[in-house]
């Protein structure tokens, strides 16, 4: 059997630097979550629409809507929080007004309320996923097996996840005070997990370290590393050994050449050959570094590949399977 890394975790909260494929791998969670008849949703929050790209969709709109089938007839649906929406659920569930969402739009109350404070907006979106998770810790209709939020990038997320700091210039007390409350008791608590995606490059590397930082330092629970679009050197050791140290055989190489039809240029094509082949060995030494830079702060890690052929649906399905073999989906045979 693979043991399931996270059994108990409600909501899967996933971030990352720009660029390093965040929204893709939330999105390979889903799929890995909801295998063998379990039903996830994904969450987006930021209002780009990248999950409805990914599955091939028609852009989401605020309704929870069926978007794929895992391996095992297991459901994906998916959410796309709008604050504006999110605030008129809010009104209506804390003060019966949501019929008066209209008015409120025309006197500009609602862009007011989601711009002017970013703290109010944060709650509402960290909200909306909350309602959902507790669904489930209350065993109600419409509940899913698990949550997943492709969540904004690293080096805003400990402040986006701590509601309860962001509302307390805006509320000590009342309904906005209770529903901070009310989310940080699912986030801060075990039920909930956050995600860090990464590249092997040094930038987002160490903004993974400090974002971790951040995140312990607000006692929000931190989950695994997902070390995304990694490549197989091409080179073995002694290889990248003699390509640094410029004594690849250049004789070999150019014979090499010359069996392939490619004689006639192979000055030109032999210094450019040992030039890629140096820079190649210099990457990997780096992804070496920067790879045991992410062991040594010994948290759960899952490596996904770079997919040469890009990604589409089937390759979300691929990234899926490759989580489910180390452990981010439900247990299974091996």
């Amino acid at each position: 059997m693979t043991e399931r890394r996270w059994p108990d975790v409600a909501l899967h909260v996933v971030s990352g630097k720009g660029g390093t494929g965040k929204t893709t791998v939330a999105a390979a969670l889903a799929l890995a979550l909801a295998r063998d008849g379990r039903r996830t949703l994904l969450i987006e929050v930021e209002g780009r629409q990248g999950i409805a790209q990914l599955f091939d969709t028609a852009p989401l709109p605020y309704e929870e809507r069926k978007v794929a089938v895992a391996p095992g007839g297991g459901e994906v649906w998916a959410l796309a929080v709008d604050p504006q929406e999110a605030l008129l659920d809010y009104l209506e569930t804390f003060y019966n007004l949501k019929r008066a969402g209209s008015a409120l739009r025309k006197m500009g109350a609602v862009d007011f309320a989601t711009t002017i404070a970013p703290g109010l907006r944060d709650v509402l979106l960290t909200g909306k996923a909350v309602e959902v998770v507790r669904r489930k810790l209350k065993d109600e209709p419409g509940a899913y097996d698990a949550v997943v939020m492709d969540a904004p990038p690293t080096g805003r997320i400990a402040r986006f996840l701590n509601v309860n700091s962001e509302v307390s210039g805006l509320a000590k007390v009342g309904p906005v005070r209770n529903h901070a409350d009310l989310v940080m008791s699912v986030l801060a608590s075990p039920a909930t997990a956050v995600h860090l995606v990464t590249l092997l490059e040094e930038m987002p590397v160490q903004e993974t370290i400090d974002g971790i930082a951040e995140l312990r330092g607000d006692d929000l629970p931190v989950g695994g590393i997902v070390v995304n679009m990694t490549r197989p050197p091409l080179l073995d050791e002694q290889q990248l050994a003699a390509a640094v140290a410029g004594t690849l055989p250049v004789d070999q190489i150019a014979a090499s050449l010359e069996a392939c039809g490619l004689g006639a240029h192979t000055d030109a094509i032999v210094p450019a050959l040992l030039s890629e082949a140096e820079d190649h060995a210099h990457r990997v030494a780096l992804e070496e570094r920067e790879l045991a830079r992410i062991t040594a702060l010994d948290l759960p890690t899952l490596v996904l590949p770079l997919l040469s052929g890009g990604i589409d649906l089937g390759g979300l399905y691929e990234l899926a399977e490759i989580l489910t073999d180390q452990g981010a989906g439900p247990e299974r045979a091996s």
